[in-house]
């Protein structure tokens, strides 16, 4: 089943830094679509088959990012 959720990160400071969030998930398997701004605001759309939201987080902070304690918005 695809899920979707728009989390807050942090580590993302410039247009620089949502390149390589992107480098860092584009070759994550079960990952549909991953969206990030400068805000630190990350949109994410997974397959719950195929990985978890804890995958895709462990991912990400082995990238230098990680979630902060913000508030997770489920779309």
């Amino acid at each position: 089943m695809l899920r979707e959720e728009t989390i807050q990160v942090s580590g993302i400071r410039c247009e620089r830094c949502v390149l390589r969030l992107a480098k860092v998930l584009e070759t994550h398997d079960g990952l549909e679509a991953a969206n990030a701004n400068l805000m630190g605001q990350v949109s994410l759309a997974w397959d719950d088959e195929q990985t978890s939201r804890d995958a895709i987080l462990a991912a990400m902070a082995r990238g230098g990012f990680r979630e902060t304690g913000g508030q997770t918005l489920q779309v």
